[in-house]
């Protein structure tokens, strides 16, 4: 019997090395694929990384021959909800048509997604947590730098009556002006130093920004609805340059009416509030699974709930890669923090389950109730006394902190006017 033949399968989980078990991932049953996992564990921690494969594999025709709409286009204004019989779980509904791809200077340096959508690199082991040496922690500190500007940017377009494809064609352009060096350089030399969107084209999506409203924890695609005076939308940006991705985001008040309801402001500021505890943490030695136990209580406390899907990941010369960073208590994450590691805290809040839902989209992941969710991350460098929060907002950038209102700060609903404003 041939050597490698008889040597046990490994799982395919994230950060996995364990032989596999019988258990299968019922989407590839489905669709003919063998993919067994070791733990049932080890399935849903590797769910959102994983169901990139059945994105890949799905009919090739796809993304050529769009699904048929049901619902007609407005005779007026040509839009449409492409998804009419799905079973939202929220007030928002898509607005389509989609504006198309964006362009890129030729020149600019681009990821290996770029072209085809999909990432090469072959994600780390549990233990290959990468640590960056002087020149990586530069390249680090950069890139964040220069995504903190563009978020910045993007952040200050947030109002009423503003489309989220606006937001992610101010993102786009503030991306490609993002250069840094002499301003004596070649054209062809400060074209090189131009920034990508790292999330356009990433396993097809479609857009180089994500934009998520209300009910939607994240991934949600720009498209043609206009921002009303009342909601919360988060802006997740993340730049590719230099060779390094840098990665934030934030939640924004949309008018006076958002930042006066309690119940946005009490969702929004417990997970601004819940990173923040979670940063409090990050020093040498700290167990990758601790942050999850401090998010958690607090956000109890506020009487939300933390989604549990999606986690903080490292980020370096690859988008997402070892090690993972839950957000929610009791998590089975393995490995401890060192000097010279780079990854996100991300903690996404909800004011009512902690369940998710996809759109047919293969994105846009929405509370399974509809309840308004929050969000906001930072990309951090762990140092030899501390950390070193690369994406920190400067002492101008938009949005920031508001008073909780009165009767919100130990958890409680009760309905009040929140008085509070942008500091």
């Amino acid at each position: 019997m041939d050597a490698k033949a008889s040597e046990p399968k490994k799982c395919p989980g994230l950060n996995c090395g364990n032989n596999i078990s019988d258990l299968k991932c019922p989407t590839c049953l489905k669709m003919g694929i063998d993919s067994f996992f070791c733990s049932n564990e080890c399935f849903k921690r590797s769910w959102a990384e994983h169901k990139t494969l059945h994105k890949s594999t799905r009919n090739p025709l796809r993304k050529f021959v769009p699904p048929s709409v049901v619902s007609e286009p407005d005779p007026e204004t040509g839009l449409y909800n492409p998804f009419p019989t799905f079973p939202f779980t929220g007030p928002l509904r898509p607005v389509y048509p989609l504006s198309e791809r964006r362009k890129l200077p030729a020149a600019v340096v681009k990821p290996e997604w770029s072209e085809d959508g999909r990432p090469k690199y072959k994600l780390a082991g549990r233990n290959n947590i990468t640590i960056l040496d002087k020149k990586g922690q530069d390249g680090m500190r950069k890139v964040c730098r220069l995504a903190r500007e563009v978020l910045d940017i993007a952040a200050k377009e947030v109002k009423p009556g503003v489309t989220t494809d606006h937001i992610d064609e101010v993102v786009h352009k503030a991306c490609i002006e993002r250069n840094v060096g002499s301003l004596s350089v070649s054209i062809s030399q400060a074209h090189t130093r131009q920034s990508y969107p790292s999330p356009l084209n990433y396993v097809q999506f479609p857009k180089s920004v994500c934009t998520s409203v209300n009910e939607i924890i994240c991934h949600g695609i720009p498209d043609q609805r206009k921002l009303e005076n009342g909601d919360i939308v988060n802006i997740d940006v993340t730049l590719y340059h230099g060779g390094y991705h840098g990665d934030l985001n934030e939640t924004y008040y949309v008018g006076e009416k958002a930042s006066a309801d309690p119940e946005s402001v009490r969702v929004t500021e417990t997970s601004r509030e819940c990173l923040e505890k979670a940063i409090e943490l990050v020093k040498p030695g700290m167990l990758f699974r601790d942050p999850g136990n401090v998010i958690e209580k607090h956000a109890k406390s506020r009487d939300c709930s933390v989604i549990k899907t999606y986690c903080g990941h490292g980020i370096n010369t690859l988008f997402h890669c070892a090690p993972n960073v839950p957000h929610y208590a009791k998590n089975k994450a393995v490995g401890t923090a060192k000097p010279g590691m780079c990854f996100t805290i991300e903690p996404m809040i909800s004011l009512g389950s902690y369940k998710d839902k996809t759109w047919p989209d293969d994105w846009t992941s929405a509370t399974v109730d509809g309840s308004r969710t929050a969000q906001f991350e930072h990309t951090l460098l762990v140092t030899e006394d501390g950390v070193e929060v690369l994406t920190a907002r400067k002492a101008d950038s938009p949005g920031g902190p508001i008073k909780m209102p009165v009767g919100q700060q130990n958890g409680s609903t009760d309905k009040t006017n929140g008085d509070g404003h942008v500091s």
